[in-house]
């Protein structure tokens, strides 16, 4: 499937649709594709990208004293320094002068003791000058930062490290994601099994009888399995796992 409505036919079909009759209504169908690329989209590390939004500064930005984000930014991590010592923004700022006194220098001899010197002049600023603490919640879409906000002038750049959705709408491949198409499928037998649970045992012309409860549960057997799935396999570990 490369599109929503291929998709939500692909999973009718693999409940049997064609064959038999599966009674949910559109809107349910939508409803559960939705739940199930929001939670595809939180946890698989190929539902999001990390990307370096660039801002920059209006006069609204300065009287609310935050940045109003895109919708599809869900998580804002990390910012560029503010006015760093060692920023490359003039002629006379350290890291050009170092660079220009050592150039042929540098030509000659090992780059550690270049490097380790902007370690050293880095560490000093994260000392003496410190990190601009920030604030961010996805539902609000306000990046805070704790500072002096008369430090920023209209017209400069705020680089920001943050990680968007990838839009199946847009990037379409996403529908072709066999974890997605077994997830979507397990939530539209769920709503399927709790639509008829409604007439659990009635009986039929024909002698059948409806069972809606099994329907049900094994859809819920199919969901948590591959919710395991994914924190096993495919979401990324939580970062005070990793070193």
């Amino acid at each position: 499937p490369t599109s929503n409505t291929d998709f939500k036919e692909y999973c009718l079909r693999q409940l049997g649709k064609g064959v038999i009759e599966i009674n949910v209504s559109n809107a349910q169908v939508d409803d559960r594709v939705d739940e199930a690329v929001n939670f595809y989209q939180d946890y698989h590390f190929d539902g999001t990208e990390k990307v370096f939004y660039k801002k920059q500064i209006e006069q609204t930005d300065l009287d609310n004293k935050y940045i109003t984000l895109p919708d599809n930014i869900i998580g804002a991590v990390n910012m560029f320094d503010i006015g760093e010592a060692s920023s490359t923004n003039n002629l006379f700022n350290v890291r050009y002068q170092i660079a220009l006194n050592d150039l042929y220098t540098l030509t000659s001899q090992s780059l550690v003791p270049y490097y380790m010197a902007f370690q050293h002049l880095a560490l000093f600023e994260e000392l003496l000058v410190g990190k601009q603490p920030i604030r961010y919640n996805r539902h609000r879409n306000q990046f805070h930062i704790d500072m002096d906000w008369e430090k920023l002038a209209i017209g400069e750049y705020l680089i920001i490290e943050a990680y968007q959705v990838i839009d199946p709408d847009t990037h379409s491949k996403m529908y072709g994601d066999y974890w997605l198409q077994r997830y979507a499928t397990s939530l539209i037998k769920i709503q399927w099994g709790e639509n008829l649970k409604k007439f659990q045992g009635m009986q039929m012309p024909g002698g059948m009888i409806m069972d809606g409860v099994s329907i049900y549960n094994e859809g819920l057997r199919d969901k948590e399995q591959l919710e395991m799935e994914m924190r096993t396999s495919y979401s990324l570990p939580a970062t005070d796992m990793i070193g």
